[in-house]
């Protein structure tokens, strides 16, 4: 990408609705939901995100995100708030995630560099402190890629460059809402 970049704008997120775990272990695809519509949109607005990727391979699911998005973007919610509608420009709703890999990279030119994230430890986690300064190569698209329902398949995960550490308190109860994770995230790797 040859333009002036600022911080944050070779990053994008995408959330996964498929291939995920159910509490049984079981690979499905979830449904999309308003509020990590909304608030995972809002989080990449703040930290100046790139893109927002909705990724579902059920044609309802992606029909419901982008009606969700265009009340936003196009009727009457665009002039009912106009913050939601700045946030929301930035969400594409695509069927896999080599729907995202190849649109980033038609616009940087580059394979971007996949980032999994998971409440699970794995051997290789790369710290948010590290992986605040590989994100200093604004040339370079990184995707950060969130899970639904009980986390990412192996099979995503084997997919990933790096495998970013994940969010832990002080006791052993860790299943943070996705809307949560991404904006802690979000927050330790572009925050001020």
């Amino acid at each position: 990408m040859t333009e002036s970049v600022q911080t944050g704008s070779n990053v994008s997120i995408a959330l996964l609705h498929y291939p995920v775990y159910d509490k049984n272990r079981q690979v499905v695809a979830t449904a999309v939901t308003n509020l990590d519509l909304h608030d995972i949109a809002r989080s990449a607005k703040t930290f100046g995100l790139f893109r927002y990727y909705v990724v579902t391979p059920v044609p309802e699911q992606r029909a419901l995100a982008e009606r969700i998005g265009r009340h936003w973007l196009e009727g009457w919610g665009s002039t009912y708030n106009p913050k939601r509608k700045a946030a929301l420009e930035l969400m594409r709703v695509v069927p896999g995630l080599d729907d995202v890999l190849h649109d980033l990279e038609d616009v940087y030119g580059r394979p971007a560099k996949i980032v999994m994230t998971g409440a699970q430890g794995r051997t290789g986690n790369i710290s948010c402190a590290d992986l605040v300064g590989l994100l200093r190569d604004f040339d370079q698209p990184y995707l950060l890629v969130f899970g639904t329902g009980w986390g990412l398949t192996e099979e995503a995960f084997a997919r990933a460059d790096l495998v970013l550490e994940p969010i832990k308190g002080p006791g052993d109860y860790n299943h943070l809402s996705v809307r949560s994770a991404a904006a802690i995230i979000l927050d330790r790797l572009l925050g001020r």
